[in-house]
């Protein structure tokens, strides 16, 4: 990223010896400013120091942050990303950063996805400067646009069938921002609620209008969830994926459900688009 002042954070917590996003991003090109974000409640911070370099550690109150927000429940826990995401927009205008892209720590690859005659097609990006480059380029102008975000690789379980993929996210009729966040700085937003709080976030903001959308074409490889210690696998072992989706049903019930999906072996929220956010349709399409 050599003319947009931009960075990276990776939030992690209790993880300082599996910070698998950093390679991932190294292999794929990636050469400019990194930061992991943890907080103050972290008793791992020092091996994080010592691991990566304290210039690159970045430590937030935690307390603070969830003093600002809504968990959603009466649980006496902050085992949550929640505070950590709105810590980054704070991290980045402290340090000049305008963009910035949040990410979790189990990211394994980046790759471009296609069409082949019968199946899908995952190409490993090399250059991730060009690809942030030119993502920063489309957000730019467009104060509409709160977020976008990576494909993840449920999305394309299916392959050439899997209607969501060909008929959804590649026009952008999909406006879900889920695990990875570019953002503006200048354009703040809040993450709440402890769990689903990138789907709560979406869909509270998308309800108003605000714009989160899927980038076509671009995919996030991650660690199955749950399967590494450390992070949030641990709060989701001890309520379930049913509870975690079931925040979504509570704060939107006329368009949030919980569902279990053929392609999953779990539990999982399903949104009603239809009811969820407003289609506004362009002033050049006004009839005269």
């Amino acid at each position: 990223m050599k003319t947009e002042p931009f960075c990276v954070f990776i939030i992690s917590h209790g993880r300082p010896d599996k910070v698998i996003t950093l390679r991932a991003l190294r292999k794929a090109g990636y050469t400019g400013p990194t930061f992991i974000v943890c907080d103050n409640e972290d008793k791992t911070v020092e091996s994080y120091r010592k691991n990566h370099g304290a210039e690159m550690i970045l430590v937030f109150d935690k307390p603070h942050y969830a003093s600002l927000v809504d968990s959603c429940d009466n649980f006496q826990n902050r085992r949550t990303t929640t505070h950590a995401r709105n810590a980054c927009f704070d991290l980045a205008k402290e340090r000049g950063f305008e963009y910035f892209l949040v990410l979790d720590d189990d990211y394994t690859s980046f790759s471009f996805i296609g069409k082949s005659q019968k199946n899908t097609t995952d190409i490993k990006i090399r250059n991730l400067d060009l690809i942030f480059h030119k993502i920063v380029e489309f957000i730019k102008p467009h104060d509409s646009i709160d977020s976008v975000c990576f494909m993840q690789s449920g999305d394309t379980i299916g392959g050439m069938v899997n209607y969501d993929v060909w008929n959804r996210i590649f026009p952008f009729k999909k406006r879900k921002a889920m695990n990875s966040f570019f953002c503006k700085t200048a354009c703040r937003f809040w993450f709440f609620s402890r769990l689903n709080e990138d789907v709560n976030t979406y869909l509270g903001l998308g309800v108003r209008g605000r714009l989160f959308m899927t980038l076509p074409q671009l995919l996030i490889q991650q660690k199955q969830t749950q399967a590494t210690a450390g992070g949030m696998s641990e709060a989701y072992l001890a309520s379930g994926t049913y509870v975690k989706s079931f925040y979504s049903v509570m704060l939107y019930p006329s368009f949030a459900k919980v569902t279990a999906p053929k392609s999953m072996n779990r539990l999982h929220h399903k949104i009603s688009w239809n009811n969820a956010v407003p289609k506004i349709i362009g002033e050049e399409h006004r009839k005269p």
